[in-house]
Formats: C-alpha cells, sequence, structure tokens
C-alpha cells in the first residue's frame, strides 16, 4: 500500500513487548546479563538434571585453581584408567597420556569430554569424589541453593541436580569472574590426537553475537543449552532444559534471544567509579566529596523507553569527616513505569580525613547556622 508524503502512516514510539512466547521444553529463563533484569521464566527453581551442563561448575573450579595460582595452564597429569574408559562424549584420551590442563580445559568445553573432565577432578582433587565436593563447596559459595554434585560430568545419578536459576548463577559467574578464560567457550572447534570435533552449541555458527556457553544432553535430561550473546551493549544469557532435540533447543533458544533483543535494550545510567554527586563534606582536611557506584548501574526497558527512566539520589546528611573511601554516604534509585527498578549505595570514591580542631570549630559553627537558617524557612 502507497502512502502520499502528507499520508505517512504515525507509529508509534515505542511498541510495548508482547507477551513472551511459550517454549516447549521444562523449564527456561532469559535473563539480562548487566541489569539481572529477568525477560522470560518457566519454573526456574525446578529441579532437574544437569546433563553435561555440570561441567560449568568443574570448569569453574579449574579456573579458580588457575587465578589462585595453584594450578597452570601448563601443568600435565597422567591419563588414568577411570578417565580413559568414561562413556559419552569425549576427547579421545589415551591411557597414561601426559595432558595439559589447556587441552583438558579445550577437551572438555569443546568437545564436552566427560574423560576430561574426570581427568580435570582427578588432578586437582585425587579422585572424582573429593572433586565433587569441591564443586559443591564453590557451588554454596555462589548462592547455588538448589544444587548438589556428585560427579564432574553430569552421568545421571539421583542425587545429582540442580535448576536453570542456579544454572544462571554459575553462567554469570564464568563470565564476570574468568573473561581471560571465556573465550574458550566460543571456540568452534578443537583437534586433540589427530580427531577434530565441532562444538555441540550449533548457535556459534548461526548468530554471530553468540559467544558460548555450553550444551547438555542424557535420556533422563533430555536436550539442554545455556546461550550468552552480546549485541551492542546488551548481553543476554538463556537457558534452556528438557527439549526433545538438538534442533528444538536451538529453536527455542533463538526464540528466547529474538524476544529479548527485538524488544528490550540495556541502558547503562551510571559507569563503576565514576562521579555522580559532588557533596559537601563537614569537619575535613576537604570540603568535598565524589560520590558513585561500586559497579555499573544498568536498567532493561522496553526498547525505545530509555528516556522515561528515573533517578532519585538521596544522601545521608550531613556528612562529617573522617570519611573512609568506599563507605555507603547514600543511595541512588532507578524507577522506570512509576516502579523502582534498582536501588544502588551511593559509596565514597575518596577518604576525607577529620581536619584540625580550628577547621572542626569553624564548621561546627557554619552547619549550626545553616540548620537554623532551614528552621527558620521551614
Amino acid at each position: 500500500m502507497a502512502f502520499a508524503l502528507n499520508q505517512l502512516p504515525v507509529l508509534p514510539a515505542a511498541l510495548k513487548p508482547p507477551t513472551p512466547p511459550e517454549l516447549v521444553a521444562n523449564s527456561y529463563l532469559l535473563k539480562d546479563y548487566h541489569s539481572g533484569q529477568i525477560l522470560m521464566e518457566k519454573d526456574s527453581h525446578k529441579r532437574v538434571e544437569p546433563a553435561s551442563l555440570t561441567k560449568l561448575v568443574t570448569a569453574y573450579v579449574v579456573f579458580s585453581e588457575l587465578y589462585s595460582g595453584h594450578l597452570k595452564l601448563t601443568d600435565s597429569t597422567k591419563i588414568s584408567e577411570k578417565a580413559w574408559k568414561m562413556e559419552g562424549s569425549r576427547m579421545y584420551l589415551k591411557l597414561g597420556s601426559a595432558v595439559t590442563v589447556e587441552e583438558l580445559l579445550k577437551g572438555m568445553i569443546i568437545q564436552s569430554g566427560n574423560d576430561a573432565s574426570v581427568a580435570l577432578a582427578e588432578m586437582i582433587a585425587g579422585d572424582e569424589t573429593a572433586f565433587a565436593a569441591l564443586m559443591n563447596q564453590y557451588a554454596e559459595h555462589l548462592g547455588m541453593k538448589e544444587s548438589h554434585y556428585i560427579n564432574s560430568t553430569g552421568m545421571p545419578d539421583p542425587a545429582h541436580y540442580t535448576t536453570v536459576h542456579d544454572m544462571m548463577i554459575i553462567s554469570e559467574a564464568l563470565i564476570r569472574n574468568f573473561p581471560e578464560y571465556y573465550p574458550y567457550y566460543s571456540q568452534k572447534e578443537y583437534t586433540y590426537n589427530k580427531i577434530t570435533q565441532q562444538n555441540r552449541n550449533d548457535l556459534l555458527w548461526r548468530d554471530n553475537s553468540v559467544d558460548g556457553i555450553k550444551t547438555g544432553h542424557t535420556n533422563s535430561a533430555g536436550y539442554c543449552l545455556v546461550v550468552s550473546a552480546k549485541r551492542d551493549n546488551m548481553r543476554l544469557i538463556s537457558i534452556i532444559m528438557g527439549t526433545e532435540s538438538a534442533k528444538v533447543r536451538i529453536a527455542e533458544t533463538q526464540k528466547m534471544l529474538t524476544y529479548g533483543f527485538r524488544f528490550f535494550e540495556s541502558v547503562l545510567l551510571y559507569p563503576a567509579g565514576k562521579k555522580i554527586e559532588n557533596v559537601r563534606v563537614w569537619q575535613g582536611k576537604s570540603q568535598n566529596l565524589e560520590l558513585g557506584l561500586k559497579q555499573d548501574l544498568y536498567l532493561t526497558v522496553p526498547r525505545g523507553e530509555a528516556a522515561q527512566i528515573v533517578t532519585q539520589i538521596n544522601i545521608n546528611q550531613p556528612l562529617i569527616a573522617p570519611i573512609n573511601k568506599h563507605s555507603p554516604q547514600g543511595e541512588i534509585i532507578a524507577q522506570y513505569d512509576h516502579k523502582i527498578r534498582a536501588k544502588r549505595p551511593l559509596l565514597a570514591l575518596q577518604t576525607v580525613a577529620q581536619g584540625n580542631v580550628f577547621e572542626q570549630i569553624w564548621d561546627r559553627i557554619l552547619l549550626f547556622i545553616q540548620n537554623l537558617w532551614n528552621d527558620i524557612l521551614q
């Protein structure tokens, strides 16, 4: 249908997000990584089998050992009979061969090797049972209260379980805490022992914004997938559990990502460590104090609605020195659609030492006069 120049259609300034699509899966979750806002959800606290998504926790333990210096990527271990005999997906390790941590990580992450997972577990903790105890300690530390692990691979066991909610916690932690190792999850293939295997996450080929994370499958768990995708300044993490095929988990994940990126946007309100407010300090060596945030403050709103965000700053007046750096001195509140969407403490960005006796006395006098004047005006 053609329109004359003076008859152009009038479109809404911003489209309201429609009801999220219903997915064919046991449970799922779509979340904005930066703001923490949930965009789609179904039974995210329902207990499920993690299958090979277990290896996200295995990797987190290994990355933590590397970060602490207890382990190096170049360290090697000899492959035990148990690791060599592991069933399911494998990187085809040779019995008794020496393999480095980096090779095992790639085999576990890219090829989903059960043999690699067991080899890493034995290298770090002596045996897989002891390693599973470590996994549970790390899970508890991260707040994964709905998970329990028996092995490093995801092989079925009645006492081996998780939820979509907890899988989101570990996925966010991997991206946030280990940016130097997270790129392993975007590698499309890996060759070991002259055998090249492709990453089972087909979305790495279909969507350039996808940079991870992990697939999982057992007959009892169904087909599972955790995906992270970044477009411009928006990163979405989607998790889907219990689909009937690899094809379905990809198709349903694409629905989630399309919905999130199409109808929402991440708005960076204030970056971490930057001045938001400059306030008066009394009885200090300095009269000025800059306040800011520990972490970036993002808000997720319907696309085109960023201008509707309202922020409010509350300061703990009066501010009396001494004031320590990073101490809370107020809060910032972000609202959208007349609802509070985020609250963050405002922190001192520098230390203000207490002034000398004369500075303190003079400021006390000024503060008394100011308070008296304010009372008169009221």
